[in-house]
């Protein structure tokens, strides 16, 4: 399966498929959330968060590819991603784009 963020693939010429999408709502553990309060007193990277929204990115894009793959698709493209807190300490990651079916 490819995957872009550009409108095509260049090369290939496609017919749309429709558009794909995969979400998730991930959170951190409390102990990991208190310990990286603290850390905003102080300053630099809060690696656990960091670390939560690319497990997170993961997942969604996992899980558009799959749809994608029920489709037919042999392609995603426009791919874009959008986040948003759901809760303290929570938040929701959705990729999306457009499923896509090479024609030569």
């Amino acid at each position: 399966m490819i995957l872009v963020t550009t409108d095509y693939v260049s090369g290939k010429e496609t017919q749309m498929l429709g558009l794909v999408t995969g979400s998730t709502i991930q959170t951190k553990n409390l102990g990991r959330d208190i310990t990286q309060s603290f850390k905003t007193l102080v300053g630099g990277e809060l690696k656990a968060y960091n670390d939560m929204m690319n497990d997170a990115r993961a997942l969604a894009t996992k899980r558009m590819v799959e749809k994608a793959t029920e489709l037919g698709a042999d392609a995603v493209i426009a791919i874009r991603y959008s986040s948003a807190a759901v809760m303290q300490g929570a938040a929701e990651v959705v990729a999306y784009g457009t499923a896509v079916k090479f024609t030569n």
